[in-house]
């Protein structure tokens, strides 16, 4: 502990020794310091608050409400881009020498790094930006600083108000290209099941349609076999009640009805249905000529007017009914005919070729596809149009500036006082540091032991210093003039920070 001591009195004495060498490294380092410190240009600081109301209710009606926390963060972290910075450069007075590509490169890189945007909540932003430029003057900073926040405003607004209707005709143009190219898809794969339905008409919209096909055939087969079921039950009941009713009775008036007389009926019956255009193939044209053929063949069968008695107009009435009952049922035979063959060939069809019933599962599946994303893609374009058009009609974001951004009147930057007093104790420690060094450079010992141990010898004894009083009064005078100067080093620090003092403010 005591050598530690020893060497630190030794370091103090060495430097005391040589003090006007510190005080003038002192005074020259000082001075140059405080000098660079002069030269840095004050920086402004300019900040604004804004909030965003990203709730737009009547698009949330509409069903095409996009997400607005998600459009306001993109725009928050793409608002310092170089594009903007570029713009931003540009419209202040950043940009006025700026010439060449190279010094805009570096006039962006430069401010990047002197704007920043944050978000303190959700929907709360704040934009800062502090400047200092060297051939400005704090008045001139200052409005610098305020300028380029408001130019960060302007776009912040831009990037929502043009921005948002640039992307909706962006994405409408996108969607519009490829709805050309689905049209293009879809009409071709149409001309392909056309063409393929005209060759395989029961295979029209593949197995999965042909098999559907088949199962209406059954079940309308099923509905057939019971309504013939139930018209020949009543064709039976009929003719058991046709048996059991005699086809004559004795007496009876002139305005009888026999099967002569049905006949003639049904065949003006069936003259009418003619006369009103109806069809041969018609349903009741075909009842009606079964009637027509089975009167025809009761009265070719009864011969001339029976001359035992009155033809029983029951008797015919019942024929008349039995006639209308046996062609509905001749009627449901031959539809059962017709489901029945129908069925089989399309049993057989779909038997037989399987790879055709594979490729029309194929095609349908394909156009199928196809025409749902057409109409999806034409869903959203429509979607989107509707919410641009929205837009354009009432304002998706509401902006309330909550600070505004204001001409700063105090310098943010640098922190001269402190700056002073940093230059002060390096000024110091460089003149104690030369004075030091110079002592270490010179041969010369402060104590004997000092001596005895660079030498390895030992020192017989030592001489005091002995002075006079004119010597003593030289010490003196000199002391006072090394005091002086480090008073005057300490006041020029302290007139300095007075001025830096008394000067923050005057912005005006």
């Amino acid at each position: 502990m005591s050598e530690i001591f020893d060497e630190l009195r030794i370091a103090l004495h060495s430097v005391w020794h040589r003090r006007w060498l510190a005080i003038a490294v002192a005074w020259g380092v000082c001075l140059l310091g405080w000098l660079v410190i002069a030269m840095i240009p004050n920086a402004y600081e300019s900040k604004a608050r804004i909030y965003v109301d990203v709730d737009d209710v009547l698009s949330e009606q509409l069903g095409i409400a996009g997400d607005g926390k998600e459009e306001i963060q993109r725009v928050r972290q793409t608002l310092a881009s170089n594009v903007n910075l570029e713009r931003v450069i540009k419209s202040t007075k950043l940009g006025e020498d700026i010439t060449t590509s190279g010094e805009m490169n570096g006039a962006i890189a430069a401010l990047s790094k002197k704007v920043t945007v944050k978000s303190e909540e959700d929907n709360l932003f704040e934009i800062t930006a502090e400047l200092g430029k060297g051939d400005l003057s704090d008045a001139e900073n200052a409005v610098l600083a305020r300028n380029v926040v408001q130019k960060l405003l302007d776009i912040f607004r831009e990037e929502h108000i043009a921005g948002t209707k640039v992307g909706v005709t962006r994405a409408i143009s996108e969607l519009d290209e490829q709805l050309e190219e689905r049209k293009r898809e879809l009409e071709a794969a149409e001309e392909r099941r056309l063409a393929f339905e005209g060759q395989y008409p029961e295979l029209i919209g593949g197995s999965q349609t042909l098999s559907t096909k088949i199962q209406q055939a059954r079940t309308e087969l099923r509905d057939i076999d019971a309504d013939l079921a139930a018209a020949q039950s009543a064709l039976a009941a009929i003719n058991s009640q046709l048996s059991s009713t005699p086809r004559t009775i004795s007496g009876g008036g002139q305005n009888a009805v026999g099967p002569r007389a049905a006949l003639m009926q049904s065949q003006s019956q069936l003259a009418e249905l003619r006369a009103r255009g109806l069809k041969d193939n018609h349903p009741d044209v075909i009842s009606t000529l079964k009637q027509v053929q089975i009167l025809t063949q009761q009265v070719a069968a009864a011969g001339p007017d029976d001359a035992n008695g009155t033809p029983n107009p029951a008797y015919s009435s019942l024929l008349a009914i039995r006639a209308d009952r046996q062609a509905g049922v001749e009627a449901l035979q031959a539809r059962r005919a017709a489901l029945q063959s129908q069925a089989a060939s399309l049993m057989a069809s779909q038997a037989s070729e399987p790879e055709v019933a594979a490729e029309a599962n194929r095609i349908s599946r394909d156009y199928d596809v196809l025409r749902q994303n057409y109409e999806k893609l034409l869903q959203d374009r429509e979607a989107i149009r509707t919410r641009g058009n929205v837009e354009d009609q009432t304002s998706q974001f509401k902006f309330d500036l909550i600070d505004p951004p204001v001409v700063p009147q105090k310098p943010a930057a640098p922190n001269r006082p402190l700056l002073l007093f940093g230059v002060l104790l390096v000024g110091i420690a460089a003149g104690a540091g030369a004075a030091y060094a110079m002592g270490q450079v010179r041969s010369t010992y402060a104590t004997s032991q000092r001596l005895e141990r660079a030498f390895h010898l030992p020192v017989i004894g030592s001489i005091s210093l002995t002075i006079s009083d004119a010597a003593r009064a030289l010490e003196r005078r000199r002391f006072r003039q090394f005091a002086g100067a480090c008073g005057g080093l300490v006041a020029v620090f302290a007139i300095l920070v007075a001025i830096e003092i008394v000067s923050v403010g005057a912005v005006a």
